[in-house]
């Protein structure tokens, strides 16, 4: 899907998450179905009008507030299952889940994640993935949009994610900053040098428009100027 990167992507998912009986105690996380509700984004207003009269010279302020097509958004809600199947799909039993917990997965890697080396993205992890995507405004690049520390533990996969260990943001609820929800956490993959964004899911919270999500996450778009194409990113979600 060729979506253009400045808007918001509503998402629904729904995930059969495969557990064998010779896997490990945490599953890894796995492809979802993903069915896209909207995409949408900030229609561009008129401009501001200024008339005054020939031979004035007029002094103004300006303030303005611009659609920033440097970053995108995923937004929705997540129904899935646990299963225990053989190798071939057959399931003998399965669980709906009726509380979603665990996270979203997102990185531009379009080959398998090693998900047993995960740790959390360093400051130089970060800034090599502002080269990567050409963000080099330091108002709004990668690691100034995650430079915050704080976050609840989880697991990806069997791997522990210490609380307060990885740069976090928290996306907003009622188009107003917050800090109790909607946590997002850079992550990082060593063997393939790839940065993933994790989020962890909520359980029908209040979101960044007012209606009810199981999770928000931003994401970087190419920030060369000129650029008008998009960026795919590849989606991973793990029930927990």
């Amino acid at each position: 899907m060729n979506w253009a990167g400045r808007g918001v992507l509503i998402l629904s998912f729904t995930l059969l998450l495969f557990i064998l009986l010779w896997s490990e105690a945490r599953a890894t996380p796995s492809t979802p179905t993903i069915s896209v509700i909207s995409n949408e984004t900030k229609s561009a207003g008129t401009g501001a009008i200024l008339n005054i009269s020939g031979g004035y010279i007029s002094t103004i302020n300006i303030s303005a507030t611009v659609q920033n097509p440097r970053w995108k958004a995923f937004v929705g809600n997540v129904t899935g299952k646990f299963t225990l199947d053989d190798a071939s799909g057959s399931t003998i039993y399965d669980w709906s889940t009726t509380v979603t917990s665990g996270e979203i997965y997102a990185t531009r890697n379009s080959s398998t994640i090693d998900w047993t080396n995960i740790t959390c993205a360093t400051t130089a992890n970060l800034e090599t993935e502002n080269n990567n995507m050409g963000h080099t405004n330091p108002d709004d690049n990668i690691t100034a949009t995650f430079s915050d520390t704080t976050h609840q533990e989880f697991f990806v996969g069997s791997i522990n994610i210490s609380q307060n260990s990885c740069p976090t943001l928290n996306t907003y609820v009622n188009s107003a900053s917050q800090d109790t929800s909607f946590e997002e956490v850079a992550l990082y993959e060593a063997k393939g040098g790839n940065v993933i964004y994790a989020t962890i899911m909520e359980n029908d919270v209040t979101g960044f428009d007012g209606q009810t999500y199981d999770f928000q996450m931003i994401v970087p778009e190419v920030g060369t100027p000129g650029f008008d194409g998009a960026t795919a990113y590849y989606l991973y979600v793990e029930l927990s």
